[in-house]
């Protein structure tokens, strides 16, 4: 299952919780009960931090894939120079060096969000996940307000942690 594939089928997912949450909220309004009333209050709750967090997955990854296809236009995507295990895995020894180049780059210029874009994608092939999220919101950042600076040490500039895949 693709990744934008099992996207749509989870927010249905949401979608269903969401209209079974506030149906059961509203029965429990309905009893008139302290309790009742708390709970059904509660359970509208639910589907309103669900909705917000959809909302912003959605325009996180709308986002990133614009500053994708800018990159692309500009020819500045980061060429896959990563050697593979037989089985097909990034080799670690290959990501660390593609990542201490990009990290060297981010460094050297700290308002580019085009870095920025390249150092996640190398925190994503070094399989720190975190990381790299937090590096592409910071290149998005970045991307919003056009010449800022990164603001002195970057949390989000570091050696990636280690998966155990």
């Amino acid at each position: 299952m693709t990744s934008r594939t099992g996207f749509f089928v989870l927010s249905g997912v949401l979608a269903l919780v969401a209209l079974i949450c506030v149906g059961e909220g509203v029965q429990l309004v309905a009893t008139g009960k302290p309790l009742g009333i708390g709970l059904g209050l509660c359970a509208f709750v639910i589907p309103v931090v669900g909705i917000w967090f959809l909302r912003q997955t959605v325009r996180f990854g709308r986002d990133g894939e614009r500053l994708a296809r800018e990159l692309e236009a500009e020819g500045g995507l980061p060429v896959d120079e990563l050697e593979r295990t037989d089985g097909g895995r990034i080799d670690r020894a290959s990501a660390d060096a593609v990542f201490a180049r990009r990290k060297a780059e981010a460094e050297a210029a700290p308002g580019d969000w085009r870095v920025f874009f390249r150092l996640a994608v190398a925190y994503a092939d070094a399989g720190d996940v975190p990381r790299a999220r937090r590096t592409m919101q910071h290149a998005i950042k970045l991307h919003r307000t056009t010449g800022a600076t990164a603001g002195g040490a970057d949390s989000t500039i570091g050696k990636p942690a280690r998966s155990s895949a």
